[in-house]
């Protein structure tokens, strides 16, 4: 990674702190806000300076469309894939139908990663699938990281949803009986989830995402 200027690495660190604590991306606006500049544009330059270093990438389109590279990674959050299955987190790729998420078939392999690197601990990464999420920055092929947990979500938590047999990443809302999985694409629509007649499992909380830019190297 070449090397930053000052305001390059605050304006990281900004971007960093958001996908650790939020789970997503800052705007430019948020970025500006932070920094006290007086307009998004600033926060914009700063982000093409960085993307030309190798150090994100920007997504247009979308307001909150950056990507982290692994040249940006610090060394404790990221590091090689481990060939032993012995350590690291395991990375789920499709769920297999009926079972468990973390039952053996679901796992492609393991990447060694510090669990407590995001604002929940992290207990294993799924790889994602289509588009339906991308108004936030999250892609296909990212990996998302998700803690497990009992606690129910509240109205506006990215969620790891099981419908029946299909696993899916969506933002919660519950109204009585009701559940709503929202996208964050225009292009897809929301899933209405009736309490009453289907069940529904939460498998876990976003808390963070990586970019697997590095394909080819974890196997």
């Amino acid at each position: 990674m070449q090397k930053l200027t000052k305001r390059q690495q605050q304006v990281l660190e900004i971007v960093k702190e958001s996908m650790r604590d939020k789970g997503m991306p800052p705007t430019r606006a948020e970025i500006a806000d932070r920094l006290g500049f007086k307009s998004a544009n600033a926060a914009e330059e700063h982000l093409k300076a960085l993307a030309k270093k190798g150090v994100l990438e920007i997504m247009p389109g979308t307001s909150r469309g950056l990507r982290l590279l692994q040249s940006a990674a610090n060394e404790d959050e990221i590091s090689s894939a481990v060939e032993s299955e012995e350590e690291g987190l395991p990375v789920l790729g499709q769920v297999a139908a009926g079972s468990p998420v973390l039952a053996t078939e679901n796992i492609d392999f393991h990447l060694k990663i510090d669990p407590n690197a995001f604002r929940r601990k992290a207990d294993y990464l799924l790889r994602v699938k289509g588009l339906s999420m991308k108004n936030i920055g999250i892609m296909e092929g990212d990996l998302l990281v998700v803690h497990r947990s009992k606690d129910t979500p509240k109205d506006g938590d990215l969620v790891v949803a099981r419908i029946q047999d299909e696993v899916t990443v969506k933002r919660f809302r519950k109204e009585g009986h009701l559940v709503w999985l929202l996208p964050e694409n225009e292009d897809f629509a929301p899933i209405k989830v009736d309490l009453r007649e289907e069940n529904l499992e939460i498998e876990g909380f976003a808390v963070g995402l990586i970019r697997d830019d590095f394909s080819g190297k974890l196997h």
